[in-house]
């Protein structure tokens, strides 16, 4: 089994395993110590090619991660498997905070049919795609309030950032209310799927 490798929760696995640490994990180096760090503790082998992969250090096209290397870095993280992990979040329903370098997704730069994919915290994904003048339909949504088919207008996505949604409509009629994503912690996943036009 396999999970996509941008979602909110191993955003946040990440950052447990390095307050763990100590420090961020940013060179090739780092990736070495920690398969090191791993099998001393757990006696559990994990390549730093795998590891860079988790850490979108060196992704060479995988956009996913096994269970099984989320079981061990959840049992590195917290002692319990990844499972225990994401029900962890749950409850606490918070994180420390991530520092994020300034991703914006401007709603000027986009073309129609262009998908964003959005996640926050606890365990919240969504595919929208750009009908033009800042105007957006959820296409694909996990584990939150907004539905396929529902609208709304926004006019950019900022990584780390609560993302507003104005004119927010469940149904045609609907009067439209502002929903507000990411209040505490900002959006955790940003990613763009462009058309490109011949």
């Amino acid at each position: 089994m396999t999970i996509k490798s941008d979602i909110p929760q191993i955003c946040a696995l990440r950052e447990r395993i390095e307050n763990k640490l100590g420090k961020t994990l940013n060179t090739h180096s780092d990736f070495v110590e920690l398969t090191s760090l791993i099998e001393l503790e757990l006696r559990q082998h994990i390549s730093e090619s795998t590891l860079e992969r988790v850490w979108n250090y060196s992704t060479r096209g995988y956009d996913t991660v096994s269970l099984r290397t989320l079981n061990v870095l959840s049992s590195y993280a917290i002692g319990e498997n990844w499972n225990a992990f994401c029900n962890l979040l749950m409850k606490e329903n918070k994180i420390e905070s991530e520092v994020f370098n300034l991703e914006v997704i401007s709603t000027q730069d986009l073309n129609i049919g262009d998908k964003v994919r959005i996640g926050w915290l606890p365990n919240r994904i969504c595919v929208v795609r750009y009908l033009g003048e800042n105007n957006f339909v959820a296409e694909h949504c996990e584990n939150s309030t907004m539905k396929e088919g529902d609208t709304f207008v926004c006019h950019q996505f900022i990584l780390g950032k609560e993302l507003v949604m104005s004119d927010f409509r469940q149904s045609s009629n609907d009067p439209g209310k502002v929903y507000i994503v990411g209040k505490e912690h900002g959006i955790t996943t940003l990613n763009l799927e462009t058309i490109h036009n011949a």
